[in-house]
């Protein structure tokens, strides 16, 4: 038995946390079955003091540090409880760079003690706006919007001696440095580096938040980059999302403010207790550089031949370069904060899987796989020569399909430096010279290289993906190749689209954080990917945008560029739907704390918007946005009467808003919320619910809403309409006929009222409209359209088209709960229902998560009529087992391996409501 090494909030590791008092968590991993821990105890260890008297450095003058290590270790003592996530911190609040190791230990049921964990070391950023004593470095105020920008360069000298009052020239020797820290963020996206070496790994940093409200900075460990006396420290900066142009409709400039700056403070700790914060304001220069041009839409040009040899190293000169304006801090109101999750890197590399030297010259590449990224090229050539790289997710008359892109161009170019003798050669060959741009990203699965000189090798480019690092949790795979495949692009549409917010696609003008998407995504997000991080920092943003009267954007971070302002059910329902599903699925207790003023804020917005009957009846609503009925011109004019859709989520979100404040603790608000959901539902019934059970103007999207939103009470009513939704499915030869409000419901309606088979058929279905339809074009991706690419290779005609959307991939969660059987039973899986619904042509299926507690699986197989289900339950949880057409034999079992069988009589279908089967023959096996 042991316990792993604690994680805090949503960080993998505690380096430059935002939090003063971090929740921490640990799982513990036991070879007992059913084993439960009955108590923990956390131990701190003080690594680096902090200063007693709260006051921070400023200028050249050293601050003596208070050594007092009174505080150097201390223990909760025995804790006894069963909470292993997100447990409060139980110590004196971290002050503003202070720096602990943590470890846990576990007593479990039979009152063993685990040993020590191994530490978390966290140190703390700057948590005050106090601890900020450097100013905005401007290197441009102001810049026409006629084009794309430049970027520029930005550098200054510093030594790494002591500073004190008593002798400015003591040297390393007399004063060990211990430490060095960088605290950096722009306005702008900036990457920094230090006597010629990249500082961080971090991309597009320092990402994208509602600047208005809130910056995030990030902090870097440059102890060991640092030399002894003279060192250089420099800059690349373009405009990002912050000043360059965003949106759709030909996009913005200058959204959040007209200037390109950066703020940084590089902090230096020695061995005598004293922190120094280097003078740096006065000392930086700034000069045009070789990014001529960077947008995130338009792309980057680079001109080597303009970037000055050695201008990130000691002893350059840069006396002809300009000194930049310093901004003050204060003239900027948002707040500067940590980061709440990961940051956004390269995660992978692709080889292309195919080259073709095009009649035009041009060499195109396929890579196999539509990501969001950019390429990485190694070339050799005379100087001045201009390689153009172009991007595209699909190919239309062979040719790159850049239509669907509209106006982000997404091309990059390379202009060689080549062999001067510079570099210190003999000018007489070319040398190789190795790019990738870094202040865009383009969302590609072909490119195609303009201009490239002489034979080109396939490792010559790689495409580099990127996205937040966020970790892999979820797995799922079955015995039908082509719903694999579809929960394979699923994942990759996840990954292309989670670049440092929840966007909508990564590579046209717009790449927006959709609040619809992420609402309906955020069940099948949370289980393929550790993404707590990244939702949770949106939220602030959803929080920070709503209106005094709580509406909520159609997009987050929002931007007037031409959509229309007043939001719309399902879209602005995120800010109920994300934080109560991170609630059930993380066990995050306190995301509904932090976001429940936003949530209600929502609710009653969204009640305003009702009439005397209870009821929404006009304004804006988006609908069953992209029903496949609606034509390519106007994807809001589905057949779903939007004014259901909104009522019903009315109704749905005020329950979950009465749910959380039951959680929460607040029985008046829980009681208010819940009196609404009740009216609402009853409203809902009496307009649109016949006794029999058939909806007014019914659709698939409205019977699926109602019955998976339970405004459906009376079971023969709920029977009966989803007899008339399998009706409804069977007679649209189950071909898909819901949009993006529909299309994550339908299924689970169909499960819930025992027509799981139609589920299936609807599931396995491939001519289009369907889920498979795109995966037998090709696809690698979920597309927005399910006839993005119609069945001639032609493009959708839609002014709107995607290849990269994750919103109709949320099906994926269906595929984890539903067939495979593996679902959360409470929150956080503390619990977990195993209920696998083997059917149609499907003869196995298979789940794994890593889930807060551990690693849990669910795996079956039918056999000659033999059903087997292996299940693999975490330390500390619990599951029921229901086997299929069993739903009277629920078995409950404990931590460990287990094997149950089976065998079948008839077809294994959902469990029905109403009448119960008796329990056929069942063996049940624990294993280990």
């Amino acid at each position: 038995m042991f316990v792993t090494t604690p994680t805090a909030e949503y960080r993998p590791d505690g380096f430059g946390i935002g939090q003063a008092a971090p929740r921490l968590s640990w799982r513990v991993e036991s070879e007992r079955p059913e084993s439960v821990q009955v108590a923990y105890e956390i131990r701190r260890e003080s690594l680096r003091p902090s200063a007693s008297d709260g006051s921070a450095p400023s200028g050249s003058a050293a601050v003596r540090i208070d050594t007092d290590t009174s505080r150097a270790a201390e223990t909760t003592g025995r804790v006894e409880s069963r909470e292993q996530i997100f447990v409060d911190w139980p110590f004196a609040p971290l002050a503003s760079r202070e720096r602990v190791s943590v470890s846990v230990r576990v007593w479990m049921s039979d009152e063993s003690p685990s040993e020590w964990s191994e530490p978390l070391v966290l140190e703390a950023a700057l948590l005050e706006p106090g601890d900020w004593v450097s100013d905005f470095v401007c290197v441009s105020e102001s810049a026409p919007a006629e084009g794309v920008r430049p970027g520029y360069l930005l550098r200054t000298e510093f030594e790494a001696r002591r500073a004190s009052a008593g002798d400015r020239s003591a040297s390393l020797e007399s004063a060990r440095l211990e430490s060095a820290r960088i605290y950096a963020t722009a306005h702008g996206i900036y990457t920094l580096r230090l006597n010629g070496q990249r500082v961080g790994d971090e991309e597009l940093a320092p990402g994208w938040t509602s600047y208005e409200h809130r910056l995030r900075y990030q902090t870097y460990d440059v102890t060991a980059l640092l030399r002894e006396g003279a060192n250089a420290l420099a800059a690349e900066l373009s405009d990002g999302w912050y000043r360059g142009r965003i949106g759709f409709h030909g996009g913005i400039w200058d959204n959040y403010g007209a200037d390109l700056s950066l703020l940084l403070q590089l902090e230096l700790r020695y061995s005598d207790g004293s922190l120094v914060v280097v003078p740096l304001d006065d000392a930086w220069r700034q000069s045009s550089g070789p990014v001529t041009a960077a947008s995130l839409y338009d792309g980057e040009r680079y001109d080597a031949r303009l970037e000055p040899s050695g201008w990130d190293e000691p002893g350059f000169d840069d006396s002809a370069w300009a000194r930049p304006t310093l901004l003050p801090r204060e003239r900027f109101p948002a707040a500067l904060e940590a980061p709440i999750g990961v940051p956004v890197r390269e995660t992978e590399t692709l080889a292309p899987q195919s080259v073709e030297r095009r009649p035009n010259g041009r060499i195109r590449l396929d890579f196999g796989q539509n990501i969001a990224g950019r390429l990485r090229i190694r070339v050799a050539g005379p100087a001045g020569r201009t390689v153009t790289l172009h991007h595209a997710e699909v190919l239309e008359d062979d040719e790159l399909a850049i239509r669907p892109l509209r106006s982000a161009p997404s091309v990059d170019s390379y202009t060689l430096r080549g062999s001067d003798g510079s570099d210190g050669s003999d000018g007489s060959g070319d040398r190789v010279e190795t790019w990738s741009p870094r202040f865009t990203i383009h969302g590609f699965r072909f490119a195609e290289l303009e201009g490239w000189p002489g034979e080109f090798d396939p490792a010559d480019a790689v495409a580099v993906v990127i996205h937040s690092d966020m970790e892999r949790t979820g797995w799922f795979e079955s015995s039908d190749a082509l719903v694999n495949k579809l929960h394979e692009n699923t994942v990759w549409s996840m990954r292309d689209n989670f670049v440092d917010l929840p966007t909508d696609c990564p590579q046209r003008d717009e790449r927006l954080g959709w609040t619809g998407d992420i609402q309906v995504f955020a069940p099948a997000a949370s289980f393929l990917y550790a993404s707590g991080g990244v939702l949770a920092s949106w939220l602030r943003d959803v929080e920070a945008e709503q209106s005094p009267e709580g509406a909520v954007p159609n997009f987050v971070p929002w931007i007037a560029c031409g959509f229309p302002e007043a939001s719309s059910a399902a879209w602005g329902d995120a800010a109920v739907i994300v934080p109560w599903t991170m609630y059930l699925r993380n066990g995050d207790r306190g995301v509904l704390d932090r976001q429940f003023a936003s949530m209600t804020g929502w609710v009653d917005h969204l009640a305003g918007m009702a009439d005397a009957s209870g009821l929404i009846r006009e304004g804006m609503q988006l609908g069953d946005w992209l029903d496949p009925a609606a034509p390519p011109e106007d994807p809001g004019a589905g057949v779903t009467d939007k004014y259901l859709v909104a009522s019903a989520y009315l109704a749905h979100s005020a329950r979950l808003t009465a749910r959380a404040a039951e959680v929460l603790g607040r029985a008046e608000a829980a009681e208010r919320y819940g009196r609404l959901a009740d009216d609402t539902a009853s409203a809902f019934r009496f307009e649109f619910v016949a006794p029999s059970g058939r909806l007014v103007g019914e659709t698939a999207t409205s019977l699926a809403v109602a019955l998976v939103f339970d405004l459906i009470e009376d079971a023969e009513q709920r029977a009966r309409a989803g007899a008339r939704l399998a009706d409804l499915v069977r007679e649209g030869d189950y071909r898909v006929q819901t949009g993006f409000v529909g299309t994550p419901l339908i299924c689970d309606a169909l499960a819930v009222t025992g027509n799981t088979e139609a589920a299936y058929r609807l599931l396995l279905e491939q001519g289009c409209p369907s889920w498979l339809y795109p995966v037998t074009m090709g696809a690698t991706t979920i597309w927005e359209r399910w006839d993005s690419m119609l069945p001639d290779g032609t493009v959708n005609p839609g002014e709107m088209t995607s290849f990269n959307h994750y919103a109709l991939g949320a099906v994926v969660d269906f595929l984890h709960r539903v067939l495979a059987g593996l679902a959360p039973a409470a929150p956080g899986y503390r619990a977990l229902r195993i209920a696998p619904q083997p059917g149609a042509s499907f003869t196995s299926a298979r789940a794994a998560l890593t889930t807060p507690y551990g690693a849990a699986s669910v795996a079956w197989t039918v056999d000659a009529g033999e059903f087997m289900l292996d299940v693999v339950v975490p330390v500390g949880v619990t599951a029921e087992v229901v086997l299929p057409g069993a739903p009277a034999d629920v078995a409950h079992i404990g931590s460990g391996t287990h094997r149950f069988t089976r065998r079948l009589h008839g077809p294994a279908l959902a469990p029905a409501t109403g009448d119960e089967t008796a329990p056929a023959d069942l063996t049940t096996t624990l294993v280990g």
